[in-house]
């Protein structure tokens, strides 16, 4: 591809990932600012800051850099193991009033996206009715973020049955929940990650058009799918990590799905994200992303 890739899509980091310290509560605007730094980056994916005064100065360094947010409920979510389509409904209303709390930090960090999950996969005899209250749960989750602003829902499809073994799921399952969604809501989206692929047993070039109808935004990433490697499932391992299922010439093969329904352009430019974070003792969160950066303008320039 002759053309700059950022006349085609925003490329992202995923801050949690690239830099885990902060989800130990250390070092977040610290590690955000170096982000914010490097004007490769137009977009970055954050999650909580506790601590207010953090949150003010993380809000006025991503003003200032320029950079479009979104916001990711995952760091929230998984550590908890919270489900919103729980089969109790006490449990349902506090996990939404948590989810709504999440919606409030985001836009006190001025995020134009918010990413939400499915919860666990409650197998084949429930899973209606855990669709069934998981769209609820949607539904309130984009009309609490309209009535508060122009904040992007965007449902992040996660693997079904290896790792965070999530409702939603696979490419048929997203689609169907987001008919109705969509319908309902112009403030819902579907993000597709490529890391889920191999764990979820699908192939872009067929689930991607699911979806492609939907407001959507991707991110980019690396897994292990072989079973007793030790890095196997949803770990978000560098780019050409030994035993890994994605490199570049994996990138390269989506960016030509994306391109060929018309889902990367220059009208449409969507979030592109990485997620990837460092793993073993000689990766540092730097060279991963210089790694990152690299695979991604390779794997344009082979498009």
């Amino acid at each position: 591809m002759k053309d700059s890739l950022y006349a085609y899509m925003k490329p992202g980091l995923v801050h949690f990932k690239a830099y885990p310290e902060v989800l130990q509560g250390r070092d977040y605007v610290k590690t955000l600012e170096k982000i914010c730094e490097d004007d490769f980056w137009h977009v970055v994916e954050i999650g909580p800051v506790k601590d207010t005064r953090e949150r003010d100065k993380a809000r006025k360094l991503l003003e200032v850099s320029h950079m479009e947010v979104a916001y990711a409920t995952q760091p929230t979510v998984l550590p908890q193991k919270l489900n919103p389509h729980h089969f109790n409904a006490t449990e349902r209303k506090r996990v939404l009033n948590i989810v709504k709390k999440c919606v409030d930090e985001a836009y006190q960090l001025n995020a134009g996206y918010l990413r939400v999950m499915s919860g666990k996969d409650p197998g084949p005899e429930k899973r209606e009715e855990a669709t069934k209250w998981f769209l609820e749960f949607m539904h309130e989750i984009c009309d609490y973020t309209k009535q508060n602003g122009d904040m992007i829902v965007t449902l992040k499809i996660f693997d079904h049955d290896v790792d965070k073994e999530s409702l939603i799921g696979p490419f048929k399952d997203a689609r169907a929940v987001s008919l109705p969604l969509a319908e309902a809501h112009d403030n819902y989206g579907v993000l597709s990650d490529l890391s889920h692929f191999p764990l979820l047993r699908e192939d872009p070039a067929d689930a991607i058009p699911l979806i492609k109808d939907f407001f959507t935004h991707f991110h980019i990433g690396n897994c292990v799918k072989t079973k007793d490697h030790f890095l196997h499932g949803d770990l978000q391992p560098r780019f050409g990590v030994p035993g890994g299922d994605i490199d570049t010439e994996g990138l390269r093969d989506y960016f030509r799905v994306l391109l060929e329904h018309d889902l990367l352009s220059p009208e449409k430019r969507p979030i592109v994200s990485a997620e990837v974070r460092p793993l073993l003792a000689e990766e540092s969160s730097a060279l991963v992303i210089a790694n990152t950066k690299r695979v991604m303008r390779e794997a344009w320039a082979m498009v």
